[in-house]
């Protein structure tokens, strides 16, 4: 079992900058691939960035240049660095763990990005 907390959400004004954390409790937690997704009102769920336990990255197009992911294996934590920040940002972040088909979530922090 995986236990995740995300905090660092907040209100912002678009070109701003905030930086997320995932704090992750549980077994084997290391093994696990982390990421940040984001669901929008009314919109689905989607990806942001994925890390895997050897350190390669990915990101959703969107994203890609402003937010960067990062993990601290000896804090158990996750980052996700948010920077140049959009309107269309603005979102509930949630945090993953995954390894194959077994998935945990946190229960979100908002993120609303405005003037």
């Amino acid at each position: 079992q995986v236990q995740l907390v995300e905090s660092g959400g907040g209100l912002v004004q678009p070109g701003g900058s905030l930086r997320l954390s995932c704090a992750a409790s549980g077994n084997f937690l290391n093994i696990y691939t982390k990421g940040w997704y984001r669901q929008a009102p009314g919109k689905q769920r989607e990806l942001v960035a994925t890390i895997t336990p050897g350190g390669s990255t990915n990101y959703t197009d969107s994203v890609k240049g402003r937010f960067s992911i990062s993990r601290d294996n000896a804090k158990n934590t996750v980052y996700l660095q948010m920077n140049s920040l959009k309107p269309e940002d603005t979102a509930v972040y949630y945090c993953n763990a995954a390894l194959y088909a077994i998935n945990y979530w946190g229960k979100g922090t908002l993120v609303t990005v405005s003037s």
